[in-house]
């Protein structure tokens, strides 16, 4: 069994990035990631969950999202598998945090906050340049290249690209790029990893410390994890045919779409079988609570 957690399962993010005593790692974090042009000094968590101007409409739910003290909103996602459209959906996602800021009446003057979209990748996308795994995205002027509007912003970390051990680390962002990289692999506490905010992630990360319910929750999660990337694997596999290759995004869909809700139904199954409450099931794997009732009959 792992002695901590895989940052890249839901509960694992969640309990570290996403709980409300823990919001001082992700500050750390993002003011790390923002290269310290934007301090951030405090957090608000916002309901992750958005709707459009119509019942029918597709909703977005972030993994996290929150804003600063000055307004700005910052969309925090994990991304664990390859998607056809992931790009898409991270502007399709940035457009609910600006379009929200509208104001009623004839007095506003459109003035926005910014907006961050921030995915912390569990594969590569841009394998043309293998070195490179921080992509900084913004508008810019495509004779000039100046910033053409410094309020939006997407950032992806490629986190399989980075390959340094833990004693070559230099910084703290280097450290959270390896945690997220390594902690669920790792078997004691680094030397590297025992300083400053890093001394609570590894003391919250560490899975003996959990309740009986944490630890099911996330052994339920971590397989949810698992099998995902199964699903993908197989698609790999399948997606031969006749000695011609389907091709990689064909594969990944059809790993994704049969993966996905199966994990998800036998991690409710599961959970439901335990005792978990239908709401608890519901936040934990996103089904609908309508879904669970189904499953729970």
């Amino acid at each position: 069994m792992d002695k901590f957690i895989n940052l890249f399962t839901d509960f694992g993010f969640k309990k570290i990035f996403g709980e409300e005593p823990n919001k001082d790692l992700l500050i750390h974090f993002l003011n790390e990631l923002l290269m310290g042009k934007e301090k951030i000094k405090d957090l608000t968590y916002l309901k992750n969950e958005r709707f459009g101007k119509h019942k029918a409409e597709r909703k977005a739910v972030f993994d996290l999202f929150c804003e600063n003290a000055e307004g700005e909103k910052f969309i925090v996602e994990v991304q664990r598998v390859k998607q056809e459209f992931f790009k898409d959906r991270s502007i399709y996602y940035s457009a609910f945090a600006i379009q929200e800021q509208a104001q009623r009446g004839k007095n506003w003057n459109y003035e926005l906050k910014g907006v961050y979209t921030i995915a912390i990748l569990d594969f590569s996308f841009n394998e043309s340049r293998k070195e490179k795994f921080v992509h900084r995205i913004q508008l810019l002027d495509s004779e000039t290249h100046d910033i053409f509007y410094h309020k939006l912003s997407y950032i992806y970390l490629e986190i399989p690209k980075f390959n340094k051990n833990a004693e070559e680390l230099e910084n703290d962002f280097e450290r959270w790029l390896f945690a997220f990289k390594n902690l669920h692999k790792l078997k004691d506490k680094p030397e590297e990893l025992q300083r400053g905010i890093f001394l609570r992630l590894m003391e919250l990360a560490e899975i003996a410390s959990f309740s009986k319910k944490e630890q099911v929750v996330y052994q339920e999660s971590l397989k949810d994890y698992w099998d995902l990337k199964s699903a993908i694997d197989t698609a790999f596999s399948e997606g031969w045919e006749g000695g011609e290759q389907i091709g990689l995004e064909k594969g990944e869909q059809i790993g994704l779409e049969k993966g996905i809700l199966e994990g998800k139904i036998e991690t409710a199954r599961n959970m439901l079988e335990k005792g978990f409450d239908e709401k608890t099931v519901a936040e934990i794997t996103g089904l609908t609570l309508k879904q669970i009732k189904n499953l729970d009959k």
